[in-house]
């Protein structure tokens, strides 16, 4: 699929300089308000600006990834569409040519972005899974993935994650809330186990789980199953570190939390609360439902010194509590989306939940992330209809594709364009950089990719164009960004 649009017409006049007289070559890619969408422009100005600095001698985190989820609503969307357009959504996400992903996502039995309430082991008390199957994701996960796997050339990590438990395994026995039963722990680490071979034996490679979606819970509006820290380390240590390990399948990645970021502190503390209970976890997975616009760089960096050589994974994220605007860009640039919180939150946290434009804050949350040591940032669904589902609980929410089945029609929003300026040129082995910025209306971010070229990513969320000067190593270059822009700048 070819995603470069003709080029629009800058919003100011950009003078076009030569390059370096070395061999180094700048090219920069511009996605704004104004219409460009992943855009190769030319924004050098003979003018200089407030200086940016990257370092390119300070390596901080190595990426594991970006993009998104395959869900059971995602799938069955792209089972009603044409083949055309079903590849064209697959190769936008998967191509070189595309955003190009590199780390996603599934669920493991079902969720709220399900059809339905389904589990891999229907069959009450059968403590040894000889019933499992995950004849449920034949028709809509697995070809989805599969196809997936097919057009991405670097290939691609996946991770699964469990809403919860099929309901005789919880103590309400209930699809929504309740705890696992203790007597269940070690049919439930076997659970994991199978469903690896399952996947494996269709040709697909699990390459870890998170122990958990949001063991806090959701409100019990949908699937949850709540685990305390202590809970969940007990699980991971005694019961499911030592079923992977036993089965040859010790290789896994297993990630703790998964849920907000606010409360990070005191399930670190627990999970590397010693060696041992340290040696059983590979990492921390988040999420960013927390606030609008506080990407919570302390507890970021809390999470980070708590486990240095540990994952830190931004796992699910996603305009919620809205429908879907069709087919409109501008929409996207403005402040006028609302979350849960903007309803639901307590009035004294109402604070972090005001209105938001989208945009604003997939840029502002990524570079904030990534400046903060996270070293994965995750998607949600990577495909919804206009109503924001397909959703059982009719939890609706925004996807960066939007399509409208009975018409056959797709709408690449800006959203996608934004996960693609980081997940198309900040490749997996990348180090983030140190990057020295005096301007502080951009919010700038740096990578040293595996094949030695740098990437620069400058988000400039003001209504006025700005002038900044870039120096990377011996690479020095006045520049412009649009108001409301997003830039990657790449430097080879």
């Amino acid at each position: 699929m070819k995603i470069l649009s003709l080029l629009y017409l800058l919003s100011i006049n950009y003078i076009t300089v030569p390059q370096t007289t070395d061999t180094t070559t700048i090219t920069v890619y511009q996605t704004s308000e104004g219409g460009h969408q992943l855009t190769e422009v030319r924004p050098f100005s003979n003018s200089q600006g407030i200086d940016v600095r990257v370092n390119i001698d300070a390596k901080k985190q190595i990426i594991t990834g970006f993009g998104g989820a395959f869900t059971e609503a995602s799938a069955t969307l792209l089972n009603q569409l044409g083949k055309e357009n079903r590849a064209k959504i697959l190769n936008a996400y998967f191509s070189k040519e595309g955003a190009n992903y590199s780390l996603t996502r599934t669920h493991m039995n079902s969720c709220d972005f399900s059809v339905s309430n389904y589990s891999y082991t229907p069959v009450a008390d059968d403590v040894a899974l000889e019933h499992f199957s995950i004849e449920e994701d034949r028709n809509d996960l697995i070809p989805m993935i599969k196809e997936a796997m097919a057009i991405s050339e670097d290939g691609f990590k996946l991770f699964a994650s469990p809403w919860t438990a099929a309901p005789w395994m919880k103590d309400n026995n209930s699809w929504v809330g309740g705890k696992l039963l203790p007597k269940y722990y070690d049919t439930w680490a076997l659970f994991f186990s199978k469903y690896v071979d399952a996947y494996r034996a269709e040709g697909i490679d699990i390459w870890g789980f998170t122990v958990e979606n949001e063991p806090h819970g959701n409100g019990n509006n949908w699937e949850s199953m709540l685990y305390s820290p202590k809970e969940m380390t007990d699980f991971v240590v005694n019961h499911l570190s030592p079923k992977l390990q036993a089965d040859g399948k010790g290789e896994l990645v297993i990630l703790g939390y998964d849920q907000n970021r606010e409360g990070i502190k005191e399930w670190v503390d627990e999970m590397y609360k010693d060696e041992e209970t340290a040696s059983h976890y590979d990492g921390t997975a988040i999420h960013w439902y927390e606030s609008t616009y506080d990407y919570f760089p302390e507890a970021l960096q809390y999470a980070h010194n708590k486990a240095p050589n540990k994952y830190l994974i931004q796992t699910e994220a996603c305009v919620d509590d809205e429908i879907p605007v069709w087919k409109d860009d501008a929409w996207y640039w403005k402040k006028e989306a609302t979350d849960w919180g903007y309803k639901w939150r307590e009035e004294e946290k109402k604070y972090l939940h005001p209105k938001y434009a989208p945009v604003n804050r997939y840029a502002r949350d990524i570079i904030g992330c990534l400046n903060n040591w996270v070293d994965g940032w995750v998607d949600w669904n990577m495909v919804l209809d206009r109503q924001g589902g397909p959703n059982w609980k009719k939890n609706w929410c925004i996807a960066p594709v939007i399509v409208d089945p009975e018409k056959d029609e797709v709408y690449l929003t800006p959203l996608y364009y934004v996960m693609a300026h980081f997940s198309k040129f900040i490749r997996p082995g990348a180090a983030v950089l140190e990057v020295d910025n005096k301007e502080k209306d951009l919010m700038i971010t740096a990578a040293l990719n595996p094949d030695q070229s740098v990437a620069v990513v400058v988000f400039n969320q003001e209504k006025e164009a700005k002038s900044f000067t870039l120096t990377v190593g011996e690479t020095k270059k006045n520049m412009v960004i649009d108001a409301q822009a997003l830039q990657t700048i790449i430097i080879q």
